[in-house]
């Protein structure tokens, strides 16, 4: 079969080279279509069910909603692992399904038992919702709302998550590839109503009828519609309140003829809600977040562009003296990873095809063996393209020219040895004489070495048979390499016997016997210590077995003393802090201490470019912490202009030195994507996490402490901390139901007012 494909290749010249034409067109098609990332998305195949209640502590958010929650969910179908946080105020349930289940039937099999959960949810706790469409690499682009200087005083950080909400986050909610906008930090701006009990209590009125009046006057309606005069006209009721004017002039009852209105009952002002998050930026207090969450399998980089125009749309449409500051946005690291791809390509390219030529001593056989790398590259990227196989620093950093141009170098050389034998030959041929003599030779010549290349190249295809049946997050992580790999040798194997031997057959023509190649040379030169070597080994065949066993022996021993992991850190060019504070520390408080490492950091490290604190929730808690729960990113200046430290390790240890001056702090050191993908896979942000399962908080905590101890004596273990499950200070209000029945109330009442 192989060789009717080769003669009908040499006989179908014209067609072959529309197919490379064809095969370049659709390779550069597939360039500009391909998404293009950083490091490939190992995250699961999860949907988170959050729910928010701001006034349940954890153990009622465990009881009254996780839990019900957990056990509508076990039953669904290719659910793998369900597992749950809760915490004041807020539950967020992650739920693990198998790849296979693909992105959108598990969201449609979560909403349908959305509802039966909620039926087993008290009224009023909460409504669980679905977190959006996106994976550990959605976070791409991030900023704050920040002001210039000489506006500070004039901008409150509930202007500023109104500039967020009502102008930033809608402009930017529309992108193609944009799932969901967090917001993060400042002030939600509420109308507020302060009662006074003793006015109250002096005018005999309850706080619940304050909270009908309220209710029962914001509101509107539509009564249809009236023909008169051969025209319809439709009534509207307005009665929505549209200033605090129109809330103090609600009438709470009327006494005697006399209006109660609620500006004699209460203070209405501008408030806010309350928080469970906030932002502090470069040491100067409390700012707005804003984060952009790309789509599932969208185009990374796409989308990126896209947001960056928008926000300089956007940024004419803000109020004087505000402006959006980016300080982390993945185009850095897909351009400096696409950067180092490219050029590790390119230059692997170059070197393959300088030896080749060097070596193979024909001009033209060494460019036709080099034009098969971009070929066989262009195959590979068409069919990452038709698979979805992302480009990444992991599917393309593996490609070995060497090896797929192995089978081109075996045909290209045979072929020409041949020619240049049959010089003599062909000097006597006239010109269609010639093309057929070359027609045959590289029709012979590619059909006997096919053979040997294409079995060659089928053994190294083999190998990578145990990578392709990976699963889970290894197979995500190696699989594209594997693939595309292979796309780009099965090209090349296409290539040797359809392209090669027609490019054979016209370009190649016979070397002059009088010209020394380098070639030669250096092969005289190997050949010169090789073969009186290889005779002293055939000689002395105990000594040379004995010496290989000792080196596989000495090798095995070394390789069991090695240090391993599971793949290279990826240097992502931040840094992320996560401050370790007590459990109970108040939201203010955290504020003060993270702007006191902001301010730390920036005045004596001038690496240092940008210090964004998370503190707390966002508004889609995906990523839930607890008010004393913090994450410090630290955006980093170009190398070039480091002082204090060479490599990132030694920059850490001189941040975690220059923190020791806030008392009562740990401090664990990781990455943003590092720390997300450990987060959304595991459910904790460390590379190593003991889970430690048992009824007794107390009992848990005392053994987690146990091993933590064991864990700080091991050698290379750093930033060791135990998770706090307890110790959040609380005041418990604990009802006397004698004394509720003597005077008439309910429970129900008294949790209203609380």
């Amino acid at each position: 079969m192989l060789t009717r494909i080769i003669k009908f290749s040499i006989k179908n010249k014209f067609l072959i080279f529309f197919y490379i034409l064809v095969l370049i067109a659709f390779g550069i098609f597939s360039l500009t279509r391909i998404n293009i990332g950083a490091v490939p998305d190992i995250t699961n195949n999860q949907v988170q069910i959050i729910t928010t209640s701001r006034n349940l502590s954890t153990q009622e958010m465990e009881q009254f909603i996780t839990l019900p929650i957990e056990l509508e969910m076990s039953n669904l179908p290719g659910v793998e692992e369900i597992r749950s946080i809760s915490k004041f105020g807020l539950s967020v349930v992650t739920v693990v399904f198998s790849d296979q289940m693909g992105t959108y039937l598990p969201r449609q099999l979560i909403a349908e038992k959305i509802g039966s959960a909620q039926e087993n949810i008290p009224e009023g706790f909460g409504v669980p919702e679905m977190g959006p469409i996106s994976t550990g690499l959605g976070e791409i682009y991030q900023y704050i709302l920040d002001v210039e200087p000489g506006y500070t005083d004039k901008y409150s950080a509930t202007d500023l998550r109104t500039i967020q909400d009502w102008i930033v986050k809608r402009q930017l909610s529309g992108i193609p590839g944009v799932v969901e906008v967090n917001t993060w930090g400042g002030s939600l701006k509420q109308y507020e109503v302060a009662i006074s009990t003793e006015k109250l209590l002096a005018m005999n009125i309850t706080v619940r009828e304050v909270i009908e009046a309220l209710e029962s006057n914001n509101s509107v309606s539509g009564g249809g519609y009236i023909e008169k005069v051969n025209q319809a006209y439709f009534v509207r009721g307005e009665g929505l309140v549209s200033s605090l004017q129109d809330i103090e002039d609600i009438v709470i009852k009327n006494t005697n003829n006399t209006p109660v209105y609620i500006k004699n009952v209460a203070d209405v002002g501008f408030g806010s809600a309350p928080r469970f998050g906030a932002i502090t930026g470069n040491g100067e207090g409390e700012k707005v977040l804003g984060q952009v969450m790309m789509l599932k399998h969208a185009n990374s980089k796409k989308v990126i562009e896209a947001v960056k125009a928008r926000v300089a749309e956007i940024s004419g449409s803000l109020p004087e003296g505000v402006y959006i500051n980016p300080f982390l946005e993945r185009s850095e690291l897909i351009n400096k990873t696409t950067l180092t791809v490219t050029e590790n390509l390119l230059l692997g390219c170059l070197i393959v095809v300088f030896v080749v030529v060097l070596l193979l001593g024909n001009f033209r056989s060494g460019l036709i063996v080099a034009s098969v790398i971009p070929l066989s590259l262009l195959f590979a990227i068409g069919m990452m393209y038709l698979f979805k196989i992302d480009a990444n620093l992991m599917s393309l950093g593996a490609i070995d020219f060497g090896i797929i141009i192995d089978g081109a170098v075996i045909i290209i050389e045979y072929i020409a040895f041949h020619i240049t034998r049959d010089k003599v030959k062909l000097a006597g041929l006239d010109p269609s004489g010639i093309k057929e003599f070359k027609n045959e030779m590289a029709s012979k010549g590619t059909a006997k070495m096919m053979n040997s290349a294409v079995f060659g190249q089928l053994i190294i295809l083999m190998v990578f048979i145990p990578v392709l049946a990976l699963s889970g997050v290894e197979g995500k992580m190696f699989r594209p390499m594997a693939l595309t790999f292979s796309f780009a040798l099965i090209g090349a194997i296409i290539l040797c016997f359809t392209y090669i031997p027609v490019m054979a057959s016209i370009y190649l023509k016979p070397v002059k016997a009088s010209r020394s190649k380098l070639s030669d040379s250096i092969f005289r030169n190997i050949q010169a210590v090789y073969n009186p070597l290889i005779s002293w080994a055939l000689d002395r065949k105990v000594w040379v077995l004995s010496i290989a066993a000792l080196l596989m022996a000495v090798t095995l021993f070394v390789f069991t003393r090695m240090g391993g992991e599971f793949v290279p850190t990826l240097d992502e060019g931040d840094f992320v802090i996560q401050p370790v504070l007590k459990t109970g520390t108040s939201l203010s408080k955290t504020i003060e201490t993270t702007t006191r490492i902001e301010q730390i950091l920036l005045s004596q490290f001038s690496e240092v470019d940008q210090v964004v604190t998370r503190i707390g929730a966002a508004e889609v808690p995906t990523d839930p912490m607890s008010m004393e729960e913090t994450d410090v990113i630290i955006t980093l200046k170009p190398k070039k202009e480091w002082v204090n430290a060479k490599s990132k390790d030694e920059l850490a240890d001189h941040f975690k030195e220059a923190l020791q001056v806030i008392p009562g702090m740990e401090v664990e050191f990781t990455q943003p994507i590092e720390m997300r993908f450990n987060e959304l896979i595991t459910g904790v942000r460390a590379d190593i996490a003991i889970k430690i399962y048992g009824e007794d908080l107390s009992i848990l905590r005392h053994k987690a402490d146990e091993v933590r101890n064991v864990i700080e004596g091991i050698e290379g273990a750093a930033d060791i901390t135990v998770e706090k499950v307890e110790g959040l200070p609380q005041m418990n209000v604990a009802y006397n139901r004698s004394k509720i029945a003597r005077y008439g109330l309910n429970i129900r009442d008294l949790n209203n007012l609380i």
